[in-house]
């Protein structure tokens, strides 16, 4: 272990001691979540959380799942996919993506509660009614997928109904991924716009589960979640893609889309043949590319600079 990440082992260990003596933080702080992003060095939001651009995210949409994955294998991110869900809206657009704000919620206990409550009314949160449901969504802003670990729980542990998904589409103008059950499914059906990524439906109230933590990490299903993650969601399945790894996933499928494009129309001119361009490139055809997008009659996905930058750290 490197003297980085001693240092980086030791601040999240002395944090996390203090949340424990400090009677458990509901909502993570600021300082404890750049040390879980420290390796995300651009802007962030006042709760510490990772801003990924929102022109990022709005090409993110055009990256495939199977793209995405590949690209975290490589990287040694094997555990930020869950699939076997179940749309809401099928009608609603099937692919979203956005910035993870995660809500933790564990079967009730009334000691736990008790103190979950206290802790509350220190944070300033709504807690008259002793209803933690919407905590979460109340630090929702517009760009946020609100990612809620219900550890599958079905009778009495629906987390979204439809006035909870109406609140968080007005703050988010997104959509939820819940690793549980909801209830309203038609109420829910009806926000214009809103779409969800759940686990199944029951008509029950919630009155047997409790939120614990407000964007720590979690867990969904066989995927491990942080606060900031980017939320990359199709029809087929979730993937939570690290901040700090966005932009070179956003750009490697780009450039993978570009020079498929360019390899496809040099075979058709006979200039290469299928197994050059399908081999590591030499100096040759690497030249003729750069000469190809310099001149590329289209609108190219990434900037002229963006694409220098990648081309450079890339190993053909």
């Amino acid at each position: 272990m490197n003297v980085k990440r001693r240092y980086l082992f030791f601040i999240i260990m002395t944090l996390s001691a203090c949340i424990e003596i400090n009677a458990q933080n509901i909502g993570a702080s600021p300082e404890y979540i750049k040390a879980l992003t420290a390796d995300w060095k651009g802007e962030r939001f006042e709760d510490g959380r990772p801003k990924v651009s929102d022109n990022l995210l709005e090409r993110l949409k055009k990256v495939t799942i199977e793209e995405a994955w590949a690209e975290l294998i490589e990287l040694g991110y094997h555990n930020q996919y869950e699939g076997d869900w179940n749309l809401i809206n099928a009608a609603e657009s099937d692919v979203m993506t956005g910035r993870a704000v995660t809500a933790q919620f564990m079967p009730a206990r009334p000691d736990l509660e008790d103190q979950v409550i206290e802790q509350g009314k220190k944070e300033g949160r709504n807690w008259q009614q002793r209803r933690t449901v919407s905590w979460a969504i109340a630090t929702l802003v517009e760009g946020d997928v609100y990612v809620a670990d219900a550890y599958g729980k079905e009778s009495y542990g629906t987390v979204i109904g439809s006035n909870l998904g109406n609140g968080v589409f007005a703050n988010s103008k997104r959509g939820i991924i819940v690793y549980g059950h909801v209830r309203d499914m038609e109420g829910l059906q009806k926000i214009s716009g809103f779409n969800g990524w759940i686990k199944g439906y029951d008509p029950s109230y919630m009155r047997k589960t409790l939120l614990t933590s407000i964007n720590a990490p979690i867990r969904i299903g066989h995927a491990t979640v942080l606060p900031g993650d980017a939320v990359l969601a199709k029809k087929n399945g979730v993937l939570f893609i690290p901040a700090h790894l966005v932009e070179h996933i956003v750009l490697t499928a780009e450039f993978t889309a570009l020079s498929d494009e360019f390899g496809q129309q040099r075979i058709k001119e006979h200039k290469y043949t299928a197994g050059e361009i399908d081999s590591v490139w030499g100096d040759e055809i690497n030249k003729d590319f750069k000469n190809w997008v310099n001149n590329y009659k289209g609108k190219l996905p990434m900037s002229k600079e963006e694409l220098t930058r990648y081309l450079e750290k890339r190993n053909f």
